[in-house]
This record gives structure tokens, C-alpha cells and sequence, in this order.
């Protein structure tokens, strides 16, 4: 997080009290500035274009639509806003949509005010976060080489594909980030597919997320 400028912050919930317990995360970082709160995915798309905040805290469900939607559109419009979900839904089916639609986070509510500005300065610095809670529940349903460190078998380069693709990147944009072609970068991730053993982007990000600070150089 920068020390000089004020990161903009959009809350979407469809609880006034949640959303003014989120407000305390100001009195943590100072830096942190709520300029804006949204109550339905409608609402959370007007803000957006609106305000232009660098962070939305989302919840998963919404009055009339979700988070989901709501995160793909603005990251379609605004794709360097960081999106972190907010959500008491600690279901499989909701971390791995996030992650679709291309999701920068995903805690539960139950973590506290400290917890949600450390994620945020992580994802503001371009990593990722997901409760362990959640991230354990989507890890049962995925091969990890009992127990061995699958990410020890991809090469430098294809972790580094790997890590633009946990940012929630296409390909094309995974390219542009690491001075590749666009077809070079598929070949890459599938290759990365093939040694992880897993046949969709979310799978791959998955073990990138809970393998990586163990998977040396190549």
C-alpha cells in the first residue's frame, strides 16, 4: 500500500450493519477511505464506474443477482480494481466461481478488521488471498501427489504463467505481462495442466495458492 495516497474502498453488502462494521477498517489504515456503499449488484456496478475505487469488499450474495456477476462485469470495465469477497459462504461451489470470475480474495466474515487490511495491502500488491477455511474445503477435492509439492515438477517459467493465471489474467493477458505470444502462453499452461494433473485454470490457481511457497526454482 502506498505511503503517499489514500486507497479507495467500494463496500458491497446487502446489510447496512455489516457494512458499517467494515468502516472500522479505516481506524486500522488511515490510508484506507470508504467513498462508497452498494447494496444490490446493480448498485455495485453504477458505484463502480461511478467512484473507480482501487478495492471493492463484495459479498457473495446479492438482492437481485451476486457477487460473481457483479465482479466480472467491473473487471471487464476496471480490470485493475481488486476485488476480495466478503461472505460467510464457505462452499466449494462459491470459492471456485470467485476465482472464475476472477476474484483477488475470499474470506470469511468471521475474520476480523486487522485480518481484512492485511488482505488487502496483499492483493493492492498484486497477490491473492483465500481463507484457509475455504481453501483446505476446495483442496480435498483435488490429486496433491500425497503430499508431495506438485508445483516441484513445472519449470520457471511455467510458475511464472502460472502465477499471472492465479491473478485471474487470460491468456492474452498473461502474454502481455511476461513479453510472450499469446499461443506460446497456452502452450505453457497447458503444459502446467498436464504435470498438476487438473483440467481448468481455477484447479491450477488453486494449488499455485496452497503449494507455492514451498516450490523451489527449478
Amino acid at each position: 500500500m502506498s505511503t503517499r495516497s489514500l486507497t479507495r474502498l467500494l463496500l458491497v453488502d446487502d446489510h447496512p450493519v455489516v457494512r458499517d462494521g467494515l468502516r472500522c477498517v479505516e481506524q486500522i489504515e488511515p490510508l484506507l477511505r470508504v467513498v462508497g456503499e452498494a447494496e444490490t449488484m446493480a448498485g455495485a456496478l453504477e458505484a463502480a464506474r461511478r467512484l473507480r475505487p482501487e478495492v471493492i469488499l463484495m459479498d457473495v450474495r446479492l438482492p437481485d443477482g451476486d457477487g460473481m456477476e457483479a465482479c466480472r462485469h467491473i473487471k471487464a470495465w476496471l480490470p485493475e480494481v481488486r476485488v476480495l469477497f466478503l461472505t460467510s459462504y464457505a462452499d466449494n461451489r462459491f470459492v471456485l466461481a470467485a476465482m472464475e470470475a476472477g476474484a483477488d480474495g475470499y474470506l470469511l466474515k468471521e475474520s476480523d478488521a486487522q485480518r481484512i487490511v492485511e488482505a488487502i495491502r496483499c492483493i493492492l500488491n498484486g497477490g491473492t488471498v483465500f481463507d484457509p477455511v475455504v481453501t483446505r474445503g476446495v483442496m480435498n477435492g483435488l490429486k496433491t501427489g500425497g503430499g508431495a509439492n506438485p508445483l516441484s515438477a513445472l519449470s520457471a517459467q511455467e510458475r511464472r504463467v502460472l502465477e499471472e493465471v492465479t491473478k485471474g489474467r487470460t491468456d492474452k493477458e498473461v502474454a502481455g505481462a511476461l513479453g510472450l505470444t499469446t499461443k506460446t502462453a497456452r502452450n505453457y499452461l497447458d503444459r502446467v495442466f498436464s504435470k498438476l494433473d487438473v483440467h481448468t485454470r481455477t484447479e491450477a490457481a488453486m494449488l499455485y495458492i496452497r503449494f507455492s511457497r514451498g516450490a523451489g526454482p527449478e
